[in-house]
Parts: structure tokens; C-alpha cells; sequence
């Protein structure tokens, strides 16, 4: 019998993925709670991953997967700073339920009690049949201060001058390895003291760059792709910025050009369909991915969106169509509040979630988004308070994501769209967002936003020159409205639009349906 050729990854089917972030350790520990017994990530149940499948995602990122650290558990809990973090996400906060930073990682093993490496294994595998592919964290600034690496390799890290643990302690500890005491910096970006739970890693030393990239390599084996953490603190400006002349170092230990070009032309010349995604901020994005980077973070269209309105959305969308279609769009992720609590307008939440779902690149789902979760649990709480699901906003992200799953969206080609006065001096033109799909073989969609609290007025020039002479229907595919039009009046003055604070439309654009004769 001639073996099946299993699914294809949706990954690589598509230039607008969509990525389902979810926390690894809830998620097990609520199965086990269902299920009335300990749960692996062998163990999860098909309905579960079915329902996955069936919501148009592409990819999983188990967020928090390793083996963490027992130094970042033990100052978690003891952390002054965090104890009315947990205590606002969880009241009833007990130390047994705080378990560490899962980007304080001892080692890039799957942490025992998820199963290990081979329960990750056997996931992947159920994944791969519904054409999932699964995602990982790749830690790439520090380690745990546990980590094996710091008593065997402490010269791959960024070592301190002696008594700096002391005069300097948020910046430095002493530590014992097999080369004797050391003293190492924390983990940290160039404008904040130290992460304490971690042990900063010399990307400059040739080593260390070494040893970093072979590790890599080993996890591109377990998964489809990484989202690296806080991709930016390796490019070479940043990193002498923070750490100067504690870099220095023999010429002949030193590692030549960036990292992530080093890193990434590594692993995909084995891997050529790897995914590598940056967190990312400082308006470096453009960088990592001229270095490689299949997709960066936009916290710049997230900031907009909640703090700057349309006209500044608009701009930001003006941006080059490379850059736009390799950024990683959310509304929100586990460092940011969740949307129900910063969006807490409906209306408002329906609108900024429709922007951000239809912009081009990959788009990323956080669990508990759909279902309007209002609170944001710190990554170091291994259980989260019971929040009642909002059926209506459960209804509208699910549609939503159907929509969004058509050919046009997945292939198609997107423009920014030009946005005219309805009438001099009304100015609430400035308060619309549109944007044109196009696919020869799959159609036409329309996205009309008035992304603002009170009522506008305007025209929208929309590109239906390629259609036949006669009326072209807009069908809204979120709600029940559908408008013929006569292409010549669209081509000469565009379409006029009056809608409510926060309005939406997202049509199906095509030639109106002929009646037949009675």
C-alpha cells in the first residue's frame, strides 16, 4: 500500500499566517483538571486541537516550554516588585502556584512534568496531520543563572570586574563555576538594570556564538520555527551600547558580523522553511529582517491603535509592502494588557481587532483573546483566576477569523486605500481606514473602518477599474447590509460611507448577481 503524503504546514501555504499563542503550562494543568489525571503535551486532547485546526490557524506558540529555572522560581516568589502583580491577577496567589519566569531557561529541554522532548515530539506530530505547525521560544540574550553553561563555559558570558557583584548588585552577581568564582552581569537591556533570574551571554565572544548556534540547530529539530526573544538587544550597536568595554576581548575570540545572519543562515541552510519571528522593538525591525527574520513584532500599529487614532494608523500602513507583509501584528500577547481591559468599548475592540486581523503579515492570537479575558496573568503564575467567557465577543472573533481564512486574505494582494472629504469642512474623513484585497482567482475584499467614538462621512476610492461595466455589489460579510453600485460613479467619485462611532464593514466585492427573468 503506497504510504499517505501527510498535509502540507498552512505556514507554507500563505503570507498571512495566523499564530495561536497559548501559555503551555495552564493549558496543561486545566486539561489535567478535566481530565481528572496528570496531562502531557502527548496527552491533549483531539478535540482540542481539532477546534485549533477548525479556527484557521496556522501555527501554535507553546509559550513557556523549558525547563525553567529553580534560582528564577526561588527570587519569583520572594520578589517584592511582583507580589501585587500576582495578587491583582490572582487574589488568592499561594507561592506554590508561582513557578518562575519561562524566559529564565535552565535548559532548552521540554520541562519534565509537560512530558519532555518526546511528549513534545508526539504534539508536533498530531499538529503536523491538521497542517499546524508548532512554535517555540529561543531565549537568545541570557540564561538561567543555573544554566549548565555558567559553571562549565563562564567565559561565554559577559563577566564583571571582582567586587562588582557588590558595588553594583543590580548588575551583577558572583557565582562558583569549574574555572573558580566568578563575577557575571545579569541579563538586561541597555535602559533597565538587570533581569536577577539571568546570566547575560556574550554574543561576541566566537565561542559563544558557537555553542548558541548549535543549540539553536537542536531546537529546529523539535519545531517549525522560534519566536526569539527580544531579537533586538544581539544586533552589534545595540549590544556595545550595553556592555562597551567589558567586550573586549583577543582579536582571535572575537565573533565577526551579526549574529542573527549567522544564526539564521545556519539553521535554515538545514531548514529552509524554518520560521524565525522577532520580538522587537526601537524601530529595529527593518533590520532583523533584512538579517533574516521571516516576521517582526509591530508594537508600533498596537501602540497606535490604542493611543493615536486613525490618521496615525493610516501612516504607519504607508510603509513599505516588504515591511508591512513580514510584521507580526496582535492586539495583544502575554506582555500586554489584555484587549478586553484596554478596549473595553465593544465597538471600539470589534474595530481595532478587525484593523490589526486584515493588515498584511502574520497576525497573532493570544488564548483567552476570543473569549475576552480581562485579565493579564504574569508569565511566573502557573494558574489563572476563572473568567466567565463573553459569548458575543467569542461569536465575533470566531467569525472573524472565518472570514479572514478565505483564498483572497490567505494569497492575495492588499493597498492601503485613499480616503476623501464627503463635504467641505467635514473633517471626519480623517477617522476612516480602508483596505482593498485582491486575488485573480479568489475575489475581492473590502475593509471600511470609522475608527473613531462618534459618527463620520466620507469617500473611499476604491480600484474597480478591472471590473465589467454595471453594478458591483459589496456584500458585508460581518453583517447583513449589501450595496449595488455603478462601477462608472466609484471610478469618477469614489464610495460614500456614513457610519457610527467605530463602525465596520468587511464586504465581498464582486459584479452584482443578475435577476433572473420572472
Amino acid at each position: 500500500m503506497a504510504k499517505s503524503t501527510p498535509p502540507r504546514l498552512r505556514l507554507r501555504d500563505t503570507h498571512h499566517p495566523v499564530l495561536y499563542e497559548i501559555n503551555t503550562g495552564i493549558l496543561l494543568r486545566e486539561c489535567s483538571a478535566t481530565a481528572g489525571k496528570s496531562v502531557t503535551l502527548a496527552d491533549i486532547p483531539d478535540i482540542l486541537i481539532d477546534e485549533w485546526a477548525s479556527l484557521g490557524f496556522d501555527a501554535i506558540w507553546l509559550m513557556g516550554a523549558w525547563t525553567r529555572s529553580d534560582i528564577s522560581r526561588a527570587i519569583a516568589r520572594i520578589h517584592t516588585g511582583l507580589q501585587e502583580e500576582y495578587r491583582n491577577a490572582l487574589p488568592d496567589v499561594t507561592p506554590e502556584d508561582i513557578d518562575g519566569s519561562p524566559y529564565s531557561v535552565r535548559s532548552y529541554r521540554v520541562a519534565p512534568e509537560f512530558g519532555g522532548n518526546a511528549a513534545l515530539r508526539r504534539l508536533r506530530t498530531r499538529l503536523a496531520k491538521r497542517g499546524l505547525g508548532l512554535i517555540l521560544d529561543f531565549v537568545c540574550n541570557h540564561t538561567s543563572r543555573d544554566c549548565q553553561w555558567v559553571r562549565t563555559h563562564p567565559e561565554w558570558y559577559i563577566n564583571g570586574r571582582a567586587g562588582e557583584d557588590v558595588t553594583r548588585p543590580d548588575m551583577f552577581f558572583r557565582t562558583d563555576t569549574v574555572k573558580g568564582d566568578r563575577v557575571l552581569a545579569f541579563g538586561r537591556d541597555p535602559f533597565y538594570p538587570g533581569w536577577t533570574d539571568s546570566a547575560q551571554l556574550n554574543h561576541r565572544s566566537h565561542a559563544a556564538r558557537t555553542a548558541i548556534i548549535e543549540e539553536l540547530d537542536r531546537i529546529s529539530a523539535l519545531c517549525d520555527g522560534v519566536r526569539c526573544d527580544m531579537a533586538m538587544l544581539l544586533l552589534n550597536d545595540v549590544f556595545m551600547q550595553t556592555w562597551g568595554e567589558l567586550l573586549a576581548m583577543p582579536p582571535a575570540d572575537e565573533a565577526r558580523g551579526e549574529f542573527w545572519q549567522d544564526a539564521i543562515r545556519h539553521v535554515t541552510a538545514r531548514h529552509p522553511d524554518f520560521f524565525f519571528i522577532a520580538e522587537s522593538y526601537w524601530n529595529r525591525e527593518w533590520d532583523l529582517q533584512q538579517l533574516g527574520f521571516r516576521y517582526t513584532y509591530d508594537k508600533t500599529l498596537y501602540d497606535r491603535l490604542l493611543h493615536e487614532g486613525a490618521t496615525s494608523v493610516r501612516d504607519h500602513l504607508r510603509a513599505e509592502l516588504l515591511y508591512q507583509s513580514r510584521s507580526l501584528r496582535f492586539l495583544e500577547n502575554h506582555d500586554e494588557p489584555r484587549a478586553a481591559r484596554v478596549l473595553p468599548s465593544e465597538s471600539w475592540h470589534f474595530a481595532a481587532a478587525l484593523v490589526t486581523f486584515t493588515v498584511p503579515g502574520m497576525l497573532l492570537v493570544h488564548e483567552g483573546q476570543m473569549d475576552g479575558r480581562a485579565v493579564r496573568l504574569p508569565v511566573q503564575l502557573r494558574r489563572r483566576p476563572s473568567e466567565p467567557p463573553n459569548q458575543r465577543r467569542a461569536a465575533f472573533y470566531s467569525e472573524l477569523l472565518h472570514t479572514i481564512s478565505c483564498g483572497v486574505i490567505r494569497e492575495g494582494e492588499w493597498q492601503l486605500l485613499e480616503v476623501q472629504g464627503a463635504w467641505h469642512e467635514n473633517q471626519s474623513m480623517n477617522n476612516f481606514i480602508a483596505f482593498w484585497w485582491s486575488h485573480p482567482a479568489h475575489g475581492t475584499r473590502m475593509i471600511v473602518v470609522n475608527y473613531a467614538p462618534h459618527s463620520g462621512q466620507c469617500y473611499i476610492r476604491v480600484p474597480v477599474q478591472n471590473f465589467d461595466p454595471g453594478l458591483i455589489e459589496f456584500r458585508d460579510l460581518l453583517g447583513n447590509a449589501t450595496y449595488a453600485r455603478d462601477r462608472a460613479g466609484l471610478i469618477t467619485k469614489g464610495m460614500y460611507f456614513d457610519l457610527p462611532g467605530y463602525g465596520i464593514h468587511f464586504f465581498d466585492v464582486g459584479c452584482a448577481r443578475k435577476q433572473s427573468p420572472a
